[in-house]
């Protein structure tokens, strides 16, 4: 029943194409089919594994992974670390997967073990953050990036004022979907806040107490500041926390991504008014499902959309495979999910 009312809560705008060369550079050897009666290997590296998003990303890939007879592999460093997650991808190019899909730390960074990987005919897409497009064939996108920025800010204004003086914890300065959500965030700003202004970006290394660190500092250097935008799934209970501990809950607003088991305590308490998330059971479930359209032909260029379960018909807008647009968690709803 949770599946269903996500399912039904999160909008589903689109998915994208491709083909054995993919849709994005090189010319890679052609992807070899698996043995007779083997089950096709898909391996899936999050940033960082036992988190509760990536947790909850596993769960809809394992879900998918069952509806379509795949074998799943789900494995990535314990810490935010890049060059953990190239040594993973090239652990498995040896062991011969059929896809492999990563959430990218650093996209420099990983792009050349996955252009490796396409090379040896292993099929690559990106999930929740991208690489270089050359690197890979899609990039499954858990909502539209100006979409987040958006919605990040119109939260901000409503809780903090039109004219907050905010703060950014980020994850890495490198990290590339953070740094393309706050692209979005100061675009949104100049053209309907103007008087809304970002004091300084943090990064906290995808850890809560680094988070929490950076936060306290923050409110020590810029004690101006009446708002936080904690834009990853450890900053933003990190950054709550802080908030709390500093006497400023109800003071200073937070917003941020983040899922709503990790932030429910916040909001309970009222430190936190509003989450904003995608649905990453749904990304886990749909990542799967892109990875087997590859495989079968039915991802690539020129086709308009995929089947993808329970999630019905996405659309494929460029070489981006899209799930939907962001979802807002307040005390109202947040007691209805479990992820």
């Amino acid at each position: 029943m949770i599946l269903l009312a996500l399912a039904a809560l999160v909008a589903v705008v689109g998915c994208s194409p491709s083909r054995n060369g993919g849709a994005g550079g090189g010319a890679p050897a052609r992807a070899k089919a698996a043995p007779s009666g083997a089950r096709l290997r898909v391996v899936l590296v999050p940033k960082v594994r036992g988190i509760d998003y990536f947790n909850a990303v596993e769960k809809g890939a394992r879900e998918a992974a069952n509806e379509l007879d795949l074998e799943l592999q789900f494995d990535g460093p314990t810490e935010d670390n890049p060059e953990r997650q190239a040594e993973i991808v090239e652990t498995w190019i040896a062991r011969r997967a059929n896809v492999i899909g990563v959430a990218c730390n650093d996209p420099s960074a990983i792009a050349p073990v996955l252009k490796k990987a396409r090379m040896a005919g292993i099929h690559v897409i990106t999930f929740d953050a991208d690489s270089t497009k050359e690197a890979r064939e899609f990039f499954v996108n858990q909502a539209p990036a100006d979409a987040i920025g958006t919605t990040l800010v119109d939260v901000m204004a409503k809780e903090a004022g039109e004219d907050a003086k905010t703060a950014i914890i980020t994850s890495t300065l490198e990290a590339p979907n953070q740094n393309t959500w706050i692209k979005h965030m100061r675009e949104r700003i100049k053209t309907k806040y103007p008087k809304m202004s970002i004091v300084t970006v943090e990064p906290s290394q995808e850890n809560q107490q680094k988070a929490a660190a950076a936060t306290q500092s923050v409110l020590k250097s810029h004690p101006e500041v009446t708002g936080f935008f904690a834009i990853t799934s450890e900053a933003f209970p990190g950054t709550a926390g802080a908030v709390k501990e500093a006497g400023k809950a109800g003071k200073v607003a937070v917003t941020g991504l983040s899922t709503p088991k990790s932030m429910k305590e916040y909001v309970k308490n009222g430190t936190v008014k509003t989450i904003v998330l995608w649905n990453p059971v749904d990304l886990g479930y749909l990542t799967m499902h892109a990875g087997k359209a590859l495989i079968d032909g039915n991802l690539k260029p020129g086709v308009k959309s995929i089947k993808a379960g329970r999630l019905g018909e996405c659309k494929i807008r460029g070489d981006e495979v899209l799930l939907g647009d962001p979802v807002q968690f307040t005390k109202d709803n947040i007691d209805k999910f479990d992820f």
